[in-house]
C-alpha cells in the first residue's frame, strides 16, 4: 500500500504543482487557451485555486515523507477529491461536458486518500 500511495501521490503533486503554478503566475490571457473558465471567475479567485493546488501537492508528499503531521497527506488527497467536484461542477455549469481529466483526478485523489 506504501507504494502505491507514493505512485499515486507523486502523479498527483507532479500534475498540481505544474497546473497551481500555472494559475497562479500566468495572465488571464494566457490561460484563456488551456481554461476557458478563466473568463467566469475573478482573477484572485483563479490565483487562489493556484496557490491551493500549490499547497495541496506539497501536502500530499511532505508530511508523509517526513514523517511530521502525516495526517495532512490523506486530508490532501480528500481536498483534491473536493477540488474536482468544484471543477466538474464549473465545466458542467459552463457547458463544458469534457470533464475526462476531471474524473481520472478525481478518482486517482481518492485513491491516494484511501492508500495514506
Amino acid at each position: 500500500m506504501n507504494l502505491a500511495y507514493w505512485i499515486l501521490a507523486g502523479l498527483l503533486a507532479a500534475f498540481y504543482l505544474y497546473s497551481g503554478a500555472v494559475k497562479a503566475v500566468r495572465s488571464r490571457d494566457r490561460l484563456r487557451p488551456m481554461m476557458a473558465w478563466v473568463d467566469s471567475m475573478p482573477m484572485a479567485a483563479v490565483r487562489a485555486v493556484g496557490l491551493v493546488e500549490v499547497l495541496g501537492a506539497a501536502g500530499l508528499i511532505l508530511p508523509r515523507l517526513t514523517g511530521i503531521a502525516a495526517w495532512l497527506s490523506p486530508a490532501a488527497a480528500i481536498g483534491f477529491v473536493l477540488l474536482q467536484v468544484g471543477a466538474t461542477a464549473v465545466h458542467l455549469r459552463m457547458g463544458d461536458r469534457q470533464v475526462a481529466l476531471n474524473a481520472v483526478l478525481l478518482l486517482t485523489a481518492g485513491a491516494a486518500a484511501w492508500a495514506a
